[in-house]
């Protein structure tokens, strides 16, 4: 039976991206059939006439995931906003069905799956008449665990704090939290003392900060993960899918 865990940001643009990308070639290039899984993406490239999932390209090439886009990421909006707006503007809601036919897809296929949500915890979906469904309900309904994707800088104790305070709320189980753009000096070290302190939830992993990121980005993704991750810790973090 497959096993897999939810990736889940304090907030945008924390670097949950380059974190799962990371994770995913880790397992990958240590022979673990694993695969990416991102229900829905907003702000996608525009490249000729098609639409394509920064994100999903990223990690499919840093951990050399040869699968369909469509499979790993069956809903992409063009427009950078929440994917519940970004599905009104388009006329293209999410249809929970389709998520959840890719899943057991990937499931199906793969031993081990790394699912990104969009945002932070309380991202919104689909909002329709019959009420909000957000990212904790999909990852309720995947039944899955998470680890928490955290800056390493100032303002990140509060926000970190608060995110595992409420996903904890939710009876959701968190397995680790990962400390992003990672620098080493007293300031993130404090950081991550005091969030280990408050949250009582361990730090799994410090990705260094990669400075150039357009430059080499690839090759420094998969640099820096090897040092900070290991195949069997992120294993560990992991929980069988039903």
């Amino acid at each position: 039976m497959a096993k897999g865990v939810f990736i889940v940001g304090t907030d945008t643009d924390v670097g949950k991206t380059v974190v799962t990308a990371g994770l995913m070639h880790v397992l990958r290039s240590n022979g673990y059939k694993a695969t990416y899984f991102k229900a829905a993406l907003s702000g996608a490239l525009e490249i000729g006439n098609k639409l394509i999932p920064g994100d999903t390209k990223l990690v499919s090439e840093v951990s050399k995931l040869e699968e369909a886009y469509e499979n790993i990421t069956p809903y992409v909006y063009k427009t950078a906003v929440s994917p519940h707006l970004a599905a009104k503007l388009e006329n293209n809601p999410m249809d929970l069905d389709i998520v959840r036919k890719k899943y057991t897809y990937l499931k199906e296929k793969y031993d081990f799956i790394i699912a990104e949500g969009s945002g932070g915890i309380v991202c919104p979906l689909i909002d329709h008449e019959r009420g909000l469904y957000s990212l904790e309900n999909l990852i309720k309904d995947l039944n899955m665990s998470v680890i928490v994707v955290a800056r390493a800088g100032l303002g990140t104790i509060n926000h970190t704090v608060i995110t595992v305070k409420y996903i904890e709320n939710l009876g959701i189980k968190i397995k680790g939290i990962i400390v992003n753009n990672y620098k080493d000096n007293f300031l993130c070290d404090d950081n991550i003392e005091m969030i280990e302190k408050l949250t009582k939830v361990p730090i799994i992993g410090k990705l260094k900060s990669i400075e150039n990121l357009e430059e080499d980005m690839i090759e420094a993704i998969r640099r820096n993960a090897e040092e900070a991750f290991h195949p069997l810790k992120i294993i560990e973090c992991m929980e069988e899918l039903k």
